[in-house]
């Protein structure tokens, strides 16, 4: 099975690791990764995005690792539109979270519109912190949690996020 599943993972965090682990269960992955220019589109927040270069270095490590568990193939491509590459008819699945969802069925609009076969779309439940609130890297990078949920009072945001 050909899987897509997109995003800006910046940071990386469990909530991220979880989708990645639920692609490679599936097949071979391809993950789009926003292009600088749309970055800052899809965010609803405006914060800083690291370059995509140093994002995709970061995603590479993450999924050659899970790659390797699974015996999987896995590439990385510049995304420069919102639908990206899962509107291509080379995939049979597209991994989401529960907020990307709708654009799952969106994209699937897309494709029977260009006569393509819609994709099985796999919604990968929320990563939850330990205050019982979803993992998210916009909370990494205001310092609430870690990557992991954990808990940092102590920290103040990006700048402090190796």
């Amino acid at each position: 099975m050909n899987v897509a599943l997109g995003g800006t993972f910046d940071p990386i965090h469990d909530g991220h690791r979880a989708l990645f682990e639920r692609a490679f269960e599936l097949g071979d992955v391809t993950v789009g990764l926003t292009s600088d220019d749309l970055a800052p589109k899809t965010r609803h927040d405006q914060r800083h995005v690291r370059p995509f270069s140093e994002r995709k270095s970061r995603l590479a490590d993450e999924l050659s690792v899970r790659a390797a568990e699974h015996d999987r193939e896995w590439e990385v491509r510049e995304l420069t539109e919102p639908t990206g590459i899962a509107t291509e008819p080379q995939f049979d699945a597209l991994v989401v979270s529960p907020e990307t969802e709708t654009g799952g069925r969106r994209i699937n609009e897309i494709r029977e519109e260009r006569g393509h076969d819609p994709l099985e779309i796999e919604v990968v439940p929320h990563v939850y912190a330990d205050d019982g609130d979803i993992i998210s890297s916009t909370r990494i990078v205001k310092g609430e949690i870690d990557e992991h949920g954990n808990l940092t009072p102590n920290r103040t945001g990006r700048e402090n996020i190796s």
